[in-house]
């Protein structure tokens, strides 16, 4: 999960980060109001998941409430690359004197920690990075130790920090480590990292994006979540503890095991070809030992998507036996019709492996409006896009 400008502030300020005072505001008159209690010269900027902001004219220098109500005003509303900003910070203007950049990260590629700082910030790193790539210090980070000073040093010299800078600089880093650890995050980013005229190393920018496999352990997160920005059959299914993943096609998915899933994705996309570019349209693993009742949430959360025009129930049976599939199915039909709600796209169901007859059997005897079974998983995908193009 990706966070706000204002949200990776306050959370580094949480962990003694040092941060400008500022606050957040969602209508000019609230920007006025944060401008009013801080006093002087304030920086107005576009709150959105994005970088360009400054070129897009997200990002306002103002003298006073009223200038920054009405540069708020001008921002509020704005389109950045598609993200329309909805809030504002206000914080105070620094007097930059030197510009830095520093970032932690986690190295999928290599399986560990990264820590990656140039004296050069301020600018778009990828373009730093692509342009010279030797103004950037990458050095990987060991889990066990961490960072400490002297390994914060080590970084920093790396990067051809100024050695007047080195020492603050390095404590900054080593809060800016615990911040990323204790908040189980998979980047924190400062670019940039600033010297300002009274010799201050400041925060002056941060990006945070955390890892949503540790929810579980920091409940506080949950608070930071965008709703505006998630789609919502995905909110619907996290609240249902389901793993899915919203596409774009007209075919609904569901399986169990991410495996099996990912390989009925390419076979409904395949054979989908034949039938006008009928594509899926979610990812959704039941998982390995789901009940009846989370197969009967997916099928809620699926049929609930317009877009889904027939739906692919492709289930090997082995801690998740056929038969509670079945009665998964059979369920979800029996919850909708209570609701008052009838199915009204038709469900192909391959049922194989552990107690497969007895699911088929539970299927016919339900005789299920719309519902065709069929008993191969190539055919049941080919009989799923049929249906979805109408065919």
């Amino acid at each position: 999960m990706d966070l706000y400008e204002y949200q990776a502030r306050d959370l580094f300020a949480a962990h003694g980060v040092p941060v400008l005072p500022g606050g957040v505001a969602a209508t000019s008159a609230d920007a006025g109001a944060v401008a009013a209690k801080l006093g002087g010269k304030v920086v107005v900027k576009a709150q959105v998941k994005t970088g360009g902001r400054g070129k897009a004219g997200g990002v306002k220098l103002a003298d006073g409430p009223d200038d920054v109500a009405r540069q708020a005003e001008a921002i509020l509303g704005l389109d950045i690359k598609g993200h329309r900003t909805r809030q504002v910070l206000v914080t105070e203007a620094a007097p930059i004197a030197a510009e830095y950049y520093v970032s932690f990260l986690l190295d999928r590629a290599n399986r560990g920690f990264l820590a990656i700082a140039s004296a050069e910030g301020g600018v778009e790193i990828e373009q730093l990075a692509a342009e010279r790539p030797d103004a950037l210090a990458r050095v990987p980070i060991d889990p066990l130790t961490g960072v400490s000073e002297a390994t914060a040093t080590t970084i920093l010299r790396a990067a051809r920090f100024p050695e007047e800078v080195i020492d603050e600089a390095a404590v900054v880093l080593v809060k800016l480590w615990r911040a990323f650890v204790a908040e189980d995050a998979t980047l924190v980013e400062v670019n940039p990292l600033i010297r300002d005229s009274g010799d201050r190393i400041v925060a002056l920018d941060a990006k945070v994006t955390l890892d949503e496999n540790a929810d579980y352990r920091q409940p506080g997160h949950a608070a930071l979540a965008d709703g505006h920005a998630s789609d919502p059959l995905e909110a619907a299914a996290k609240e249902r503890d389901l793993n899915y993943v919203k596409l774009d096609g007209q075919v609904g998915v569901i399986g169990n095991g991410a495996g099996l899933v990912m390989s009925t994705l390419d076979v409904v996309a395949y054979t989908g070809e034949r039938f006008g570019g009928v594509t899926p349209a979610n990812f959704l693993d039941i998982g390995g030992g789901a009940s009846a009742e989370v197969m009967a949430a997916g099928l809620e959360v699926i049929l609930s998507d317009p877009d889904v025009r027939s739906v692919f129930v492709n289930v090997f049976g082995g801690i998740t036996a056929c038969d509670a599939v079945a009665d998964g199915i059979v369920r979800a039909f029996e919850l909708l019709a209570e609701r008052g709600e009838s199915v009204k796209r038709p469900l192909v169901v391959r049922l194989d492996g552990n107690n497969a007859d007895e699911g088929r059997k539970i299927l016919d005897e339900a005789n299920l409006p719309g519902v065709v079974r069929v008993d191969t998983m190539d055919a049941a995908a080919d009989r799923a896009a049929q249906l979805a193009a109408g065919a």
